[in-house]
């Protein structure tokens, strides 16, 4: 990443590249509904990964040591944990709508973001954010206890992505490592490649394929990786409220899913909560560079 393009991305506030990361993430995700038509979706999120670590790996050249000891055991795990969450991110939304699944995946981030609380403005932003979610989501079971499962258990994921993203940015070679990640997760979960067969003879299938992992992996994770190298992990996990209402908008422009009075309301309610909590900073992390500084970059 250039120089200019860091210090342009630096002024950038949080919510703003929440939004583009965001939107990219959802756009990419309506991309995938369609691949599972040809793929299943287990499927879907391998080859999602294959592409971004291609991707990944050809524009970053992680150097030598990014391969090794310590380095790559945090990025492998970042990763498979990655990959996971996508898997099962997949399977939910091939069972719930797009709106609904985010919003009980964000059971995740809220989580993290109760236990790293410290004050009313946190436990109040979370209030907020629960009961948007809540609006949102408006789950039945009745409907597919199996696709709110599935978004259960990408909830799960999800929290420790955010766990593993913030030590991977602190690293100082974040981009490096989210390159390595990908790959060595690409690796470790090469059993979901056994449904991926038609694509290969398809370059539709496939180019959809690398596509989707450029939406919904590279641009939306580079994006993590600046954000949490600003701010500390609480206000990134409320912050993530914003996807449930990406989702919803995504969902009503790409997939005719109209969200009614309650989801609007939701969608309200999350939006506060993200104003509220963002009116005041964490403290930068110790240790962590400036976004777009130190091992992220190549000449």
């Amino acid at each position: 990443m250039s120089s200019k393009l860091s210090q342009g991305l630096a002024r950038v506030p949080a919510p703003v590249l929440f939004l583009i990361g965001g939107g990219s993430q959802y756009v990419g995700a309506a991309l995938a509904v369609a691949l599972f038509r040809d793929l299943g979706p287990a499927a879907v999120a391998w080859l999602r990964m294959l592409g971004a670590a291609l991707v990944l790996v050809a524009w970053r050249r992680p150097p030598a040591a990014a391969w090794r000891g310590r380095a790559v055991l945090l990025a492998g795990t970042f990763g498979l944990v990655t990959g996971l969450m996508n898997m099962a991110f997949y399977e939910a939304i091939a069972r719930l709508p797009l709106g609904t699944a985010v919003a009980v995946e964000f059971c995740g981030p809220v989580a993290v973001a109760a236990l790293a609380s410290r004050g009313a403005r946190d436990w109040a932003a979370l209030a907020l954010a629960g009961l948007g979610v809540a609006l949102i989501a408006d789950v039945q079971w009745a409907g597919s206890a199996a696709g709110v499962l599935w978004a259960l258990g990408a909830a799960t994921a999800w929290a420790g992505y955010i766990v593993l993203a913030k030590r991977v940015a602190q690293g100082g070679n974040g981009l490096d490592g989210l390159a390595v990640g990908f790959a060595v997760g690409a690796v470790l979960l090469v059993p979901l490649a056994v449904g991926v067969g038609p694509a290969w003879g398809s370059p539709r299938v496939l180019l959809l394929g690398v596509g989707v992992g450029v939406l919904s992996s590279v641009l939306p994770y580079v994006l993590d990786q600046l954000v949490l190298r600003r701010i500390g992990r609480a206000r990134f996990a409320v912050l993530l409220a914003l996807l449930p209402v990406t989702a919803a908008l995504v969902g009503l422009v790409a997939l005719g899913q109209v969200p009614g009075w309650a989801e609007a309301a939701g969608i309200l309610a999350v939006v506060a909560a993200v104003a509220l909590r963002s009116r005041d900073g964490d403290p930068a992390p110790a240790g962590a560079p400036p976004a777009g500084a130190g091992g992220a970059e190549h000449p």
